[in-house]
């Protein structure tokens, strides 16, 4: 007999938040796989140095931005820039997050243990704790589709000047942060999942609007449950990031074509 009645795919749910002040607090301290944050390095922590932008750094799966099909200013939220990928598909090389692969795309990897200050022109900050469902990102903003659950998920990457830290805390599974890179003067990108292992956290510090930009580094974490995939038992993860939840001014890029994602080799 047919069930017309499933349950409702869970999207995003914030679980609790509190108050970060970047003035008092400004350091990024791994504690065992918790992201806290602490007015100095604790004596014993690794202290880390944020990893610099060298456009000359390209990992994940290029692609050639064949046209810019247009550029709209959404106040107050931000701007929208569509871009034109020359391919037949879309795909997002599957990695894990290393020291060096996340600086490929101006990220700092925080391991337990590891400490990093943060750089931040906004005082105070919110850490919420989400639970993100497998399909969160099943949904474009972009296309007029409204509120609807889609069979594909779209390229969908932000910059913003306020800095960001998404921590893998979920104990089954790690996390999934979409990333890219894009050269504009070379019209290519490159597209990647980065997945965090459960403990770590990646810090994203500001990402304001810089004229004449080598490169400009981008990331989405409406992915984050994308290791759910194949897991019957378990169809959602917990993640905690920093961010600025109210009064952010973004940078979105995006493609309509749908995407590929995988899944990375097993760690060894």
């Amino acid at each position: 007999m047919s069930n017309n009645k499933l349950a409702a795919p869970l999207f995003i749910k914030e679980v609790q938040q509190i108050t970060v002040d970047t003035a008092a607090t400004p350091w990024l301290f791994n504690k065992g796989g918790e992201p806290v944050y602490r007015k100095n390095a604790p004596p014993k922590a690794t202290v880390l140095t944020p990893a610099a932008t060298d456009p000359a750094m390209a990992m994940g799966h290029e692609h050639i931005v064949a046209e810019v099909l247009g550029i709209k200013p959404t106040p107050p939220y931000g701007t929208e820039t569509q871009l034109g990928f020359a391919a037949k598909e879309v795909q997002f090389e599957p990695l894990w997050a290393t020291p060096a692969i996340a600086a490929a795309f101006g990220i700092t990897l925080v391991k337990p243990g590891q400490a990093v200050k943060i750089s931040s022109p906004v005082t105070e900050l919110q850490q919420i704790e989400y639970e993100y469902g497998v399909f969160a990102g099943h949904w474009s903003p972009y296309q007029g589709t409204g509120n609807n659950l889609l069979s594909v998920v779209c390229t969908d990457l932000e910059h913003h000047d306020f800095p960001h830290v998404f921590a893998s805390t979920d104990p089954t599974k790690p996390l999934v942060i979409s990333v890219g890179r894009y050269w504009p003067k070379l019209g290519k990108i490159r597209l990647a999942d980065l997945w965090v292992p459960q403990g770590c956290a990646l810090y994203i510090p500001p990402k304001p609007a810089l004229p004449d930009a080598e490169c400009i580094d981008l990331h989405n974490n409406r992915n984050s449950a994308r290791a759910c995939w194949g897991d019957i038992h378990q169809n959602s993860i917990v993640t905690h990031t920093l961010l600025q939840k109210n009064h952010g001014y973004f940078y979105w890029y995006w493609n309509a074509m749908d995407t590929l994602h995988g899944q990375p080799p097993a760690i060894v």
